[in-house]
């Protein structure tokens, strides 16, 4: 048994993992703008309640930048106390069982690959879109980190005017006066201008998946975050800018799937204990 653990900067999600499953799952308030010491004393209290003997280890992933050699928060995104936070030094001496810590985005690919739509696939990309838009990476079954834990960040990449993140995540709608929840209500309900907008989002997320052929070339692509929620709204006009990339038989071959399990990060989370 492991514990799995997903932080961002709204909560906590924790829960005990094993052969896939999760038991025994809490969520509490991350309270990011308290101070690094309060933030990570709630985080030991509540692995606290679930711990027990049977726990061979803990697996965190964490918004932003990580040495996972060293298990070392270097800048968590939303949680602006945690800078440079030796995070598995910290619990492995409170509970004195390994301790791995890793990017959320490659959580998701980890957990994808093997509790989800990825289990087929040796080389997948799995890209987060949400408040955020980046990737984790997996080429020939192994997570790709990059040298500083910063493999994956394609939202950062520049894209028109700006970066991919402006426009394929729930930025481009607070660019365009409205939320990617109060877009979708309206869609359904006809809204014109709001199906507009998602065929629009669609061609750019079809030119981010375009770049990852280029750059990746995976079996598969899983889309992920809660824009996907809107997924019948954007997929149109996203394969209509896939099917434009110059290559025929990569479009032929490539899967563009959608993630389909709850806590797929906390999953992926606990897979990092090995």
């Amino acid at each position: 048994m492991r514990i799995g653990i997903d932080i961002d900067g709204t909560s906590m999600r924790l829960g005990i993992v094993d052969g896939g499953h999760i038991f025994r799952k809490i969520v509490v308030p991350a309270e990011a703008t308290e101070s690094e010491t309060s933030i990570v004393d709630n985080l030991i209290e509540t692995i606290g309640q679930i711990a027990n003997s049977n726990i061979r280890g803990i697996g965190i992933g964490v918004s932003g930048i990580v040495n996972t050699s060293k298990g070392i928060v270097q800048d968590a995104i939303n949680i602006p106390s945690w800078k440079n936070l030796p995070l598995k030094d910290i619990l492995e001496k409170e509970f004195h069982i390994p301790v791995f810590v890793n990017n959320d985005s490659n959580c998701f690919a980890f957990g994808e690959r093997y509790y989800g739509e990825g289990t087929l696939y040796r080389d997948i990309v799995c890209v987060t879109l949400s408040i955020g838009v980046g990737a984790g990476i997996i080429i020939n079954n192994e997570l790709y980190n990059g040298n500083n834990t910063g493999a994956g960040e394609i939202g950062s990449l520049p894209y028109l005017y700006s970066d991919y993140e402006r426009y394929c995540g729930q930025k481009f709608f607070v660019r365009n006066n409205t939320t990617a929840e109060e877009a979708y209500e309206l869609a359904l309900q006809g809204d014109s201008n709001m199906l507009a907008l998602w065929a629009e989002l669609g061609d750019h997320i079809g030119n981010l998946l375009k770049t990852i052929l280029f750059t990746y070339d995976p079996q598969a692509i899983i889309l992920g975050g809660n824009i996907i929620k809107g997924y019948e709204l954007f997929a149109d006009s996203m394969y209509e800018s896939v099917y434009k990339f110059p290559f025929k038989e990569t479009v032929e071959r490539i899967k563009i799937l959608l993630t389909k399990r709850e806590d797929i990060n906390l999953l992926g989370a606990a897979a990092l204990v090995v």
